[in-house]
């Protein structure tokens, strides 16, 4: 068993090479984060890949971030959108909340405050694309304090958390058993009939008893099924070079 960061960081990044030969090379963005001890791994971590529904999570965040700017809670009729976008990956909520919140001036200007830099968002916005580092400074913004207070957080993790049970797929494939994992995933297929898929996961998971932030993009593949497959190995690898620390490093 490898005790050492750096010698799990170089295996990680061998598997993942391995993994992604071929049609998926240059293709996947992968990145994790303990948020414990900062221990951190990346797989072309800011390589843009389209988001497909990944995307709602980051209009979530802007919008809790409005609300928040305004001083009160979002509205019902909002939280209900919210709801049905983020635990039902709903096409139609998403796009009335995104156009309620001003479209891409007003998301560009809120993911600045949010830490997001390198996202480029369209008004299709399943066509925006995000490197996974992007994903994992939403995740953080939504996780400890920052950018949102604790009320907002709470609201947005109790919707990842409770996802319906046909979407529990992709990072949770690395969490520990028993634990919940709160995410938020993305499909679509590619925008030129090529039979091509777009397929992303990010989350907040529990692996070795420690909160992981976990992003893990990818495009270019052949079926939904297939790039679910390719997610979830991904997210197995990336999540073990960051449960690996210093402190418990063998002496040398």
């Amino acid at each position: 068993m490898l005790t050492d960061p750096g010698a799990a960081a170089r295996e990680a990044t061998a598997a993942i090479d391995r993994l992604v030969q071929g049609a998926s090379a240059g293709h996947v963005s992968v990145a994790a984060l303990d948020v414990t001890t900062g221990q951190s791994f990346g797989y072309a971590a800011d390589t843009s890949i389209r988001t497909a529904s990944v995307v709602k999570l980051d209009v979530l965040a802007v919008l809790l971030l409005q609300s928040q700017d305004d001083g009160r809670a979002p509205s019902t009729a909002r939280r209900e959108l919210a709801a049905r976008m983020i635990r039902e990956s709903d096409n139609d909520a998403a796009s009335r909340l995104w156009e309620d919140l001003g479209g891409v001036p007003a998301l560009d200007a809120a993911n600045r405050r949010l830490g997001v830099r390198a996202t480029r968002l369209v008004d299709r916005w399943g066509s925006s694309t995000t490197p996974a580092s992007d994903q994992l400074a939403l995740l953080a913004a939504l996780h400890a304090p920052g950018p949102l207070g604790p009320d907002f957080r709470s609201f947005a993790l109790d919707l990842m958390s409770n996802v319906v049970n046909e979407q529990r797929w992709g990072v949770s494939a690395a969490a520990d058993p028993g634990t919940t994992t709160a995410l938020k995933n993305g499909w679509a297929p590619s925008d030129a009939e090529d039979g091509r898929w777009a397929v992303g996961s990010v989350g907040i998971v529990t692996t070795t008893g420690r909160p992981v932030l976990l992003a893990v993009l990818t495009e270019d593949q052949p079926s939904k099924d297939a790039g679910i497959q390719l997610v979830e190995a991904l997210a197995r690898i990336a999540a073990r070079p960051v449960t690996i620390h210093p402190s418990t490093a063998a002496p040398r």
